[in-house]
């Protein structure tokens, strides 16, 4: 039962995790909508009053709201990776479903074959590493399909791990003028895209940032 306790647990986080996304996504779409001041931009002008062209306190509320929200999913993704990582190692010692007990060791090769797959295909999920927080119009990253608050799942040979940023960087740079095969989270589902760096009208070779989760 510990095995289909921490299923049912994992799951729920999961769900737990969609719902933080979509806030966040509602968030970043409105603090980056046109005209407004962005993730990170100045709420104040060149003589540092505050701007009169946005609502400066909604702003900092919901700046605000958006780190304690990312915080919050960082912690979660963390404790999902960590029992994802638990329930693979059970299943890959003990050779048995993880909805089995040791004690059901004597089931039948076939019952657990027909059990092992669905259940671990479930819950062996990719978890994003990067949010796109930013991305200009015309830009190859936008022609191509990527859209403000995409999670990255997988870009190129690029997962989650260390040095991230310089990882992607350094993918784009190699990959110039040729197709990258991307692997992101939108709304909840999971999508494949391919994009393309490239030499553009403005800065970079996609035209977007990259916020790590």
């Amino acid at each position: 039962m510990v095995a289909t306790n921490l299923k049912a647990e994992t799951m729920a986080m999961m769900e737990r995790r969609s719902s933080l996304e979509s806030e966040m996504n509602a968030i970043i779409a409105h603090l980056c909508a046109p005209g407004g001041p962005g993730i990170s931009g100045n709420l104040v002008d060149s003589e540092g009053f505050p701007r009169p062209d946005i609502d400066v306190p909604s702003v900092r509320s919901q700046r605000s709201r958006l780190a304690a929200l990312h915080n919050d999913y960082k912690v979660l993704t963390a404790k999902i990776d960590e029992n994802l990582q638990v329930l693979h190692s059970a299943r890959l010692t003990k050779g048995l479903p993880l909805s089995m007990e040791s004690s059901d060791v004597s089931a039948s090769p076939h019952t657990a074959t027909s059990q092992v797959s669905p259940m671990h295909e479930d819950l062996v999920v990719k978890i994003p590493f990067a949010m796109v927080d930013e991305i200009t119009d015309d830009s190859p990253a936008a022609e191509d399909g990527l859209q403000l608050g995409d999670q990255i799942i997988k870009f190129g040979n690029v997962e989650m791990g260390d040095e991230v940023v310089h990882r992607l960087a350094s993918e784009a740079r190699s990959n110039e003028g040729h197709p990258i095969p991307i692997i992101i989270m939108r709304e909840g589902s999971q999508m494949n895209l391919t994009i393309t760096p490239r030499q553009w009208h403005g800065r970079g070779l996609l035209g977007c940032h990259f916020r790590i989760l």
